[in-house]
């Protein structure tokens, strides 16, 4: 939602399709989100920001192995940073920037653990067991959100000025409140 807010062409974008596609009469169902490239894209590009936790679980090294020139010994621990790889700019262009349009097109990518540039969840055997819920929940949610409501920011924010640092830990949040206004949707 924040970066929406920050965005709002992209918010408007989001309500459009979504008003388009579905309406404003009735709820939004699972089956619905298919049906919505755009918001899809949004999504993505959230996860790919702003990734549930920064860092996947430990892995135990099996055998020797070389990355990139480093040596990581038989029986290391090892952590896969989602969040530094997410903003990697051999993958990504202008990886810090909120682009949700480069998840649409030919660029085919998904979060559930085939492309190891975009793995919020991470994948294979440590695949996160609550993807699935997880992301139906947030895309019914936030889809209902920009459906029912105009939003904009609360006290006289402007986007530009909307502070988005994070606050680091096993999850990634906002180190400061959102405050947003809601006004019903005609």
């Amino acid at each position: 939602m924040a970066e929406l807010l920050r965005r709002p062409e992209l918010m408007k974008k989001a309500r459009e399709e979504i008003k388009s596609v579905i309406g404003l009469e009735r709820e939004i169902e699972e089956s619905d989100i298919s049906k919505l490239p755009f918001f899809q894209a949004v999504l993505k590009e959230t996860l790919r920001l702003h990734p549930p936790a920064p860092l996947l679980l430990p892995h135990k090294v099996d055998v020797r192995t070389e990355i990139n020139g480093y040596l990581v010994p038989k029986n290391s621990q090892v952590l896969v940073n989602v969040w530094a790889i997410s903003r990697d700019e051999r993958v990504w262009e202008n990886p810090n920037c909120f682009v949700p349009e480069r998840f649409m097109g030919e660029r085919e990518i998904d979060f559930r653990g085939q492309h190891f540039e975009f793995t919020p969840f991470g994948s294979g055997r440590r695949i996160c067991p609550g993807l699935s819920f997880g992301v139906r929940m947030v895309q019914l949610m936030l889809a209902s959100l920009i459906q029912s409501f105009e939003w904009s920011l609360a006290d006289g924010i402007l986007p530009e000025n909307l502070d988005l640092k994070e606050k680091f830990g096993i999850t990634l949040t906002l180190a400061s409140p959102l405050k947003a206004s809601a006004t019903p949707a005609i």
